[in-house]
């Protein structure tokens, strides 16, 4: 990207930081070309038109009969596989209820379009717990910003308190975690048994008790083509369940392309992580994705629940599980603590595979 003569981008940076009002406050004003700190050099940029064969799609898992001793064995392959080819999967039939799905994305849309001095309350750059409303989570560490504005709020294993969590989604909020954790914790059970492991393993393990909501609010951009909605990134913990609307923007890494996730109304999207990957000893991949800049009228929203090991465990070792290794095929990722994978995931670029690369062995 060409030196703008006369930008000062930490002083821009701040200025649109300490104003609050997002980039849904910088759309919602009718701006017609977007701040400096918002483009993406050229060749970033380029790499936004590659994509895969429009007939390319993630694969879709119905998960009714999971329970059944039928059905239960199709279903854990097909999870298993996807988790292997793809990283990602679409699921439908999950047992989560439409009006819990309609009332999340309702409630998180409905945060965003308060006015800036009601959100602004709720704002904050502190990642790690509580409620935090921001743009780009990694303003200040990333070279160029995103077109997204995110509301976090952590569910375990130290919740916020309810209280801080908006009123306008507390609600909903605090029921749709109990419906995400128990889907995660059934997908666990399955990717387990995919790797001919007791179903329980994972959560026995305590993979399950860091839990995040973040939500993200993709507001119509008026120059898509100059910036992207999230940059390119794996998710470091251990899954990842993601609602959408139905408006497009995701895409998955798959081969040498991109593919688009598509919005199925009545959907849930799941991916796996860096820890996963490691953990399974690479049987399983945590791919990249991203999102395109937003240029409908209509705000995208994603509504993520991040599930990772208990965080207050500073001493544990991590590492690939030793039931999956043999003479044949020997730990390829070396063991590490919460503190240290941490530490790594904030010292590399966002957008990087960086921190699945640096344990390996």
């Amino acid at each position: 990207m060409a030196a703008v003569v006369g930008y000062d981008r930490l002083k821009e940076v701040k200025e649109f930081d300490n104003s609050k009002i997002g980039v849904k406050g910088l759309s919602d004003s009718g701006i017609t070309t977007i701040p400096n700190i918002f483009v993406h050099p050229p060749e970033a940029l380029s790499d936004l038109k590659k994509s895969s064969s429009t007939c390319t799609e993630v694969p879709l898992i119905d998960l009714s009969g999971v329970n059944s001793d039928l059905h239960r064995p199709k279903i854990v392959e097909q999870i298993s596989e996807a988790a292997r080819t793809w990283g990602f999967f679409q699921l439908i039939n999950h047992g989560v209820p439409v009006s819990a799905l309609d009332g999340m994305i309702a409630a998180y849309k409905a945060f965003f379009e308060q006015p800036t001095e009601e959100k602004a309350k709720h704002h904050s750059r502190e990642e790690s717990h509580g409620v935090m409303y921001a743009s780009n989570n990694d303003l200040y560490r990333s070279k160029v910003a995103t077109w997204h504005d995110t509301l976090q709020i952590w569910r375990a294993p130290e919740p916020a308190k309810e209280e801080d969590i908006p009123a306008v989604c507390r609600r909903e909020v605090v029921e749709w975690d109990v419906h995400a954790k128990k889907l995660a914790e059934t997908l666990m059970e399955l990717l387990c048994e995919g790797l001919g492991l007791e179903g329980g393993k994972l959560k026995e393990l305590g993979y399950s008790e860091t839990r995040a909501i973040v939500g993200h609010c993709y507001p119509y951009c008026p120059q898509p083509d100059l910036t992207v909605g999230l940059g390119a990134h794996s998710d470091y913990g251990v899954l990842t369940v993601l609602l959408q609307n139905e408006v497009y923007g995701l895409q998955v890494k798959h081969g040498d392309g991109w593919v688009d996730v598509k919005p199925l109304p009545g959907s849930l999207t799941i991916n796996v992580g860096d820890t996963l990957q490691i953990i399974s000893n690479g049987e399983y991949k945590s791919v990249e994705h991203r999102v395109l800049a937003n240029s409908s009228t209509e705000p995208r929203i994603s509504i993520i629940e991040f599930f990772n090991a208990d965080n207050r465990d500073k001493l544990r070792v991590h590492g690939p599980l030793p039931e999956l290794l043999t003479p044949e095929k020997p730990a390829i990722y070396r063991n590490f603590t919460f503190p240290e994978f941490i530490k790594n995931f904030f010292s590399k670029p966002f957008g990087t595979k960086a921190l699945v690369e640096n344990f390996l062995l």
